[in-house]
């Protein structure tokens, strides 16, 4: 039985159990499908961040700096303005302290 068809039968459980749509208010079925859409993705959020640990072992073992491999990720993720920003900043905070 796939996921879908095994979900539409819990759902369906779940509304004879509970026939009344709306409790104090609260549409019982939309909380619950907004509940269960965001465990859904959590769940994919987390198989995401193995992937990606995997991804930084295999770079790890590669022979590159995980590190400066993050801070390149960060930096791409900014403007070019405000990395020049830093940049000029940090320059300016290294000759402030004789380095």
């Amino acid at each position: 039985m796939s996921d879908v068809e095994e979900e539409a039968r819990a759902s369906r459980a779940r509304q004879e159990a509970d026939p009344d749509p709306e409790v104090g208010g609260i549409a019982v079925d939309r909380l619950r499908s907004i509940i269960e859409r965001v465990e859904r993705l959590e769940e994919e959020r987390k198989a995401l961040a193995s992937d990606i640990k995997d991804i930084f072992a295999e770079a790890k073992s590669a022979g590159f700096d995980v590190k400066v491999i993050r801070q390149i990720i960060s930096i791409r993720k900014k403007e070019p303005a405000e990395v020049e920003e830093q940049e000029t900043l940090l320059d300016l905070y290294r000759r402030a302290l004789g380095m």
